[in-house]
């Protein structure tokens, strides 16, 4: 095994997991191609990496399988100024997904979900480090920490957010509503309390972010390849095989990193893998980016607001509904409530937004081999924390494609859990 090395990868894929991998692949002196339908340096691209949040949140380790959330889902739903919601037409689709959800909302769930993304958002924000030292961040990275504010609404989760960090050893500075507006003076005060992760760090541009990773790639010796691919297949024991309309690639190995439309390929692979799509919302104040000097999370709304090189962006809430149904005005205007909520002073936004979260009904990522398929390997379904897990991800599966050992226990992230 020491001297073994991949002839040959190609990755599905070329949002922040695909372009990592390929990154830490070529390191390795692997010959990389990168698939995927959309070209990552078009300005009518709009990625998962054009309209997330832009955090790097390396403590957000709580996920929605947590008993003390599932009591309120009902309530939630039910309410059109709410921080979740659902495409009744699209429940049909879900069954799977909520099957596995339940089974997975309980506090031993919640407490081995917390544990294990832990793991890897530990190492996330040094892995960014590294290779942050090989692009140009000038004006697309802040670290100023991020801050969330919460209302004594909620306080029993709020104490339980708490101490699960506070048992996996995550720093969390803790802010009256005072201390919050000496860092913040321009919040309307309608929240009680907060927490700062003050090591924090958020992007003023997160596409920007991909294009310079992606342009990095490429100078590295790596290939890009546009096309819609339709499927892939591992034919024998050192080949698979990638088919776009009209052509076939083949590669030693091959990675899945297409987000929340990596199921068409797993489906087609024979594993039934429930993956599905939380579907989050953006709109822009433009020029706003100056009221607030770090992102601020308010945690009864399930929204946040981050300043960016676009103006100040509100983004958030889940909406179940799958990649195909259009996008929700009413969503659109609950963000837009929210912001002002925290803002009054907001007046016109533009660039409404819609983008796909894959997420697994345990929140964890898959991260390995495929179940029936050793050379394929799958990394997707970071929920929200796809742009914070980037860099380590392309860590851990560059580590996975070219056989070497890890100190990491990867069983949590495989397939197999769902086979």
């Amino acid at each position: 095994m020491e001297n073994y090395k991949c002839k040959s990868v190609g990755i599905i894929g070329s949002g922040i997991q695909g372009v990592c991998i390929g990154l830490q692949l070529i390191k390795k002196g692997i010959p990389v191609t990168l698939f995927d339908r959309n070209d990552p340096l078009s300005f009518e691209f709009k990625p998962a990496s054009y309209g997330n949040a832009g955090h790097f949140s390396p403590y957000a380790v709580l996920q929605f399988n947590r008993p003390d959330i599932l009591n309120d889902v009902p309530k939630m739903l039910l309410s059109s100024y709410g921080p979740l919601a659902l495409k009744w037409n699209y429940i049909p689709k879900m069954f799977q997904w909520f099957y596995h959800y339940l089974k997975n909302c309980n506090k031993k769930s919640m407490l081995h979900t917390a544990k294990y993304m832990h793991q890897i958002l530990n190492l996330s924000l040094d892995a960014y480090e590294e290779i942050f030292k090989e692009i140009d961040t000038k004006g697309l990275v802040e670290k100023k920490g991020i801050i969330y504010v919460w209302t004594n609404k909620n306080l029993k989760s709020r104490n339980l957010e708490i101490k699960i960090r506070d048992d996996l050893g995550i720093k969390q500075k803790h802010l009256t509503q005072k201390e919050i507006l000496e860092l913040e003076p321009n919040l309307n005060p309608v929240f009680d309390a907060g927490v700062l992760y003050d090591y924090a760090m958020h992007a003023r541009d997160p596409h920007g972010i991909l294009k310079n990773l992606f342009k990095l790639f490429i100078k590295k010796g790596g290939k890009f390849i546009q096309t819609d691919i339709k499927n892939l297949e591992q034919t024998s024991a050192n080949e698979t095989v990638i088919r776009s309309e009209s052509e076939k690639y083949k590669f030693e190995k091959s990675v899945i990193a297409s987000g929340a439309f990596s199921k068409k390929l797993t489906d087609q692979l024979g594993e039934n893998i429930p993956l599905d799509t939380e579907r989050g919302y953006h709109v822009h104040f433009k020029n706003q980016d100056h009221l607030i000097s770090r992102p601020v999370i308010f945690l009864d709304r399930g929204f946040g607001l981050t300043p960016m090189n676009q103006g100040l962006r509100a983004v958030g809430t889940v909406e179940l509904g799958g990649l195909k149904n259009p996008p929700s005005e009413k969503r659109i205007k609950y963000i837009i409530n929210c912001a002002k909520e925290l803002l009054p002073q907001l007046k016109d936004h533009y660039d409404e937004w819609l983008g796909f979260r894959p997420t697994l009904p345990d929140f964890l990522p898959i991260l390995g081999p495929s179940f029936k398929n050793k050379n394929i390997i799958y990394a997707f379904g970071h929920q929200h924390l796809g742009w914070t897990l980037g860099a380590i991800t392309g860590k851990i599966i560059s580590g996975v494609v070219a056989g070497e050992k890890t100190n990491l226990d990867l069983t949590p992230y495989s397939s197999k859990r769902f086979n």
